[in-house]
């Protein structure tokens, strides 16, 4: 394993660069993971201490339970072609990816002009439209190796063998991923278990915060401070009602419905769907009645998620705080802020919140009928496994990277991933209020393709029935009911 001595060495390096990767160079990075080495088995000397009997029983065994190989890629898969084809609905992260990976420039991959035996497709849409994309390239048949999956919908594709190759086809087994985060790792994987699906990222949420509003409005003086007033929901809507009384009504303390949702639905502990028949449970009314509370008392927005209003509000004086990701500290914390050197700049800071949560996250999978698994396999092991890869990514971009140990060590390191973020927060080191965040989001058995659809139809009709509607607990449940019917028509339904 990567020393963090050696890790921070490079990461020195290559933070000196500019984000966009264009000092990579003229010096080809070659992607080797110390996590995908194999290492000698323990088992042997106890195997010779065992009897004859126990022997062949655990070894046996172990071919059972062992993982693949790393590096051996499968001979069913296909390799040496002329173009490796990357496809994602925008140049977020794909260009900075292999730009890191292939020791290029990020803006000329972007435009193709980096490498000819690489192709980047963009589809410049918005991440919930690129399924409609990847499904006319898949019928087209056009060359198509990589592809980037948002979590909404990845298990669509997961969960289709004929659309996603199982990673261990690649050579790629557990100890490749050891310290990925428990979450990524179960979006990553189908029905079934096989992983098919891995993440560079782990898009772990906090409650990103007005720390002058907070000081004068609440009384806290740090993130410590703030978490211990809103650490769980029953806290959290006794501190909105506290700000709304002090503010005379004009400071909701978070954003927006659907923030709020994004942390809370986090804490269901049962999944949508079983049986093929929706689960309704007291989470959903408990989360009715705890965003009634804070609907009620101006505890939060009626803005509208991803509006300018909701943007505007952090300048504004009329919200203290948002649920935000990883994702967002680059850019949308900014702009609430004002931008560097903005009303607000400075001002912020960010706590874990009432429940851990993520927000969002894109995992990388690959095409059954890829011509090239070996540049595939690299890609993926640059991207999510390599840790001196995965820690100057993290600097560089800057990025939450999805390996535990590398953020461990950075986070413990006091490592500046952004000047210009870490100014906006007082100095604070914004990824290490998320660690725990991160390690502790569990959805083990919780995941199911229909996710996506019926968390929208839920807060849909929370919104428009119980919230703005006056509607009772009953009539929003039937409500709820008959969006789900609408949207997945091969439920079962009790009479």
């Amino acid at each position: 394993m990567n020393t963090l001595k050696r890790t921070l060495a490079l990461v020195a390096t290559l933070a000196m660069t500019a984000t966009a990767f264009a000092s990579c160079g003229d010096s080809t990075t070659e992607s080797s993971s110390s996590s995908s080495q194999a290492e000698s088995s323990a088992e042997e000397s106890s195997e010779e201490e065992s009897s004859e009997e126990e022997s062949s029983e655990a070894e046996s065994s172990e071919e059972e339970s062992a993982p693949a190989e790393s590096g051996e890629i499968d001979a069913s898969v296909g390799t040496g072609g002329d173009t490796f084809t990357v496809a994602a609905w925008n140049a977020d992260d794909v260009p900075y990816l292999i730009a890191q990976w292939k020791g290029l420039d990020a803006a000329a991959v972007a435009d193709n002009s980096a490498d000819s035996s690489i192709n980047f497709i963009n589809f410049g849409v918005g991440g919930g439209e690129a399924s409609e994309k990847y499904d006319n390239l898949f019928k087209s048949g056009d060359d198509l190796d990589v592809y980037f999956c948002e979590a909404d919908w990845a298990l669509k594709y997961i969960n289709d063998d004929e659309k996603t190759l199982a990673l261990d086809k690649l050579g790629l087994g557990d100890s490749d991923f050891a310290n990925i985060y428990s979450y990524t790792d179960e979006i990553g994987k189908d029905k079934n278990g096989v992983r098919k699906g891995v993440s560079w990222q782990a898009a772990a949420g906090g409650f990103y915060y007005r720390s002058d509003l907070a000081k004068d409005f609440l009384g806290v003086e740090d993130p410590d401070a703030m978490q211990e007033k809103i650490g769980d929901w029953d806290k959290f809507v006794a501190a909105a009602k506290e700000v709304s009384e002090a503010s005379g009504g004009k400071t909701a303390l978070a954003d927006t419905l659907g923030g709020m949702w994004q942390a809370y639905a986090c804490g269901r502990t049962t999944p949508w769907v079983v049986d093929n028949k929706l689960q309704i449970d007291d989470f959903c009314e408990d989360f009715a009645n705890t965003a009634k509370e804070l609907w009620d008392c101006g505890g939060i927005t009626k803005n509208s998620q991803w509006s300018d209003e909701w943007t505007a509000a952090g300048t504004n004086d009329t919200c203290m705080g948002y649920f935000v990701s990883t994702w967002g500290f680059g850019g949308f914390a900014l702009d609430a802020a004002g931008g560097e050197g903005g009303a607000t700049y400075g001002k912020w800071a960010v706590c874990e919140g009432p429940q851990p949560f993520y927000w969002g996250g894109t995992w990388i999978v690959v095409n059954p009928k890829t011509d090239n698994g070996e540049e595939a396999r690299d890609f993926i092991v640059s991207a999510t496994s390599d840790e001196a890869q995965m820690a100057a990514y993290a600097t560089s971009k800057p990025e939450y990277v999805n390996n535990s140990k590398v953020m461990d060590d950075l986070i413990s390191s006091d490592t500046v991933f952004n000047q210009k973020i870490t100014d906006n927060m007082g100095g604070q080191n914004f990824y290490a209020a998320l660690a725990e965040n991160a390690k502790q989001i569990n959805f083990n058995g919780l995941i199911t393709e229909y996710d996506a659809t019926v968390k929208t139809d839920f807060i849909n009709a929370v919104k428009e029935n119980f919230l703005d509607g006056g509607a009772t607990w009953d009539e929003t449940v039937e409500a709820f009911k008959d969006l789900v019917s609408e949207d997945i028509t091969s439920l079962d339904w009790d009479e």
